[in-house]
């Protein structure tokens, strides 16, 4: 008896599916990967809210990332935090991928030195993807314009410090 399977029962290989190096990821070095990273965002950053996601960010100081070589020393670096009240493993993993998929797609302004934390809600699963894309690249565009507030603001605050001739 031969033990070699007819035509119709052979395996093909995936259709859509990206071979390993093909694959567009999402780098190590743009992950926030540390329990301490997520902590200090938490606690030092600001929050900006939408319809099915809340992100958390914190610019870092320039003194920080000049003195650490190693992976934090790139721009943006971007988290994601599902907790299980969102429901079971499922749900969280499918929420995580969605999210890296919206982040991958949407390109965060370079030239940020900054962490970023991306909570999402439960919408977030009956969420159509396009509005997803579109809450992720509004929340980077609002980080953008607000730490560029940030910046003119302290700039302009030392001119003030000093006073003018008094008549």
């Amino acid at each position: 008896m031969s033990a070699v399977a007819p035509e119709s029962h052979k395996r093909e290989p995936h259709q859509g599916v990206a071979p390993q190096s093909a694959k567009a990821g999402f780098p190590r070095r743009l992950r926030l990967l540390r329990h301490a990273d997520f902590d200090r965002v938490y606690e030092l950053g600001r929050r900006h809210f939408s319809a099915s996601l809340t992100v958390f960010y914190w610019a870092r100081p320039e003194a920080d990332s000049a003195a650490k070589k190693s992976v934090g020393s790139s721009g943006l670096r971007i988290g994601f935090t599902v907790g299980r009240a969102l429901g079971g493993a499922v749900q969280r993993n499918r929420m995580k991928r969605r999210l890296r998929e919206a982040v991958r797609l949407s390109p965060p302004p370079a030239g940020l030195k900054v962490d970023v934390v991306i909570n999402p809600k439960k919408s977030l699963l009956s969420a159509d993807f396009a509005a997803v894309l579109n809450e992720v690249r509004r929340a980077f565009v609002v980080i953008e314009q607000k730490l560029a507030g940030n910046a003119e603001g302290k700039s302009t605050s030392g001119a003030k410090k000093s006073p003018g001739p008094v008549s």
